[in-house]
């Protein structure tokens, strides 16, 4: 394994950069590889994952598995998927839900550590978070129009996504679109990439 990737997964584990704001202080989760072929870039991790030091050890993790069409070995193959969430500590929760992922990790962390994994071909962008991060100005004027504009940023290897949440069934039920378009499309490539 690459010794500076050796050394910045090591360094970022040890982070401690926005303690002062983590109210159970910091536990970074991520799981990286140079080899990895799919990046899920996510939010922050939950409280459950806090706990645990597992991404997507969750309800949330379970619907992302199931729209992957992935089983849990699979998943936590670190050599085929990356998890990479743009915060990596659990940040606190607020009035309507977990607050946002803290900013430092993306300024501090992200682009050296997606640059130690040149395989990636398919970049699942979870929530509207990493969709500012991942599309930029190419993003639409809301989370919902830039995943039914999924197809402009698919050949570009990112899918945006809404969060798997449990908290989105709503969203699911409005947009059923979305299970009959989107994920059979991405199914098929995750499949040809990492199968």
């Amino acid at each position: 394994m690459n010794m500076s990737f050796q050394t910045i997964s090591e360094q970022a584990k040890a982070c401690e950069i926005c303690n002062a704001h983590l109210p159970m202080g910091p536990r970074p989760v991520f799981q990286i590889h140079p080899n990895a072929r799919v990046l899920i870039a996510g939010q922050a991790p939950g409280i459950r994952v806090h706990e645990t030091g597992i991404p997507f050890n969750d309800p949330s993790g379970k619907r992302l598995r199931e729209w992957m069409g992935i089983d849990d070995t699979t998943f936590y193959d670190a050599e085929k998927v990356a998890i990479l969430p743009m915060g990596f500590c659990y940040p606190g929760t607020g009035k309507s839900g977990d607050l946002p992922p803290r900013p430092e990790c993306a300024d501090n962390w992200r682009q050296a550590m997606l640059d130690l994994m040149p395989d990636i071909d398919l970049t699942l962008v979870i929530g509207q978070y990493a969709i500012k991060w991942h599309l930029k100005e190419r993003a639409q004027k809301n989370l919902t129009e830039t995943v039914r504009n999924w197809a402009d940023y698919f050949d570009d290897g990112l899918m945006p996504l809404p969060h798997p949440s449990p908290r989105n069934n709503i969203w699911l039920k409005k947009n059923q679109w979305f299970e009959g378009d989107v994920l059979p499309a991405m199914q098929e490539k995750i499949q040809k990439l990492i199968g």
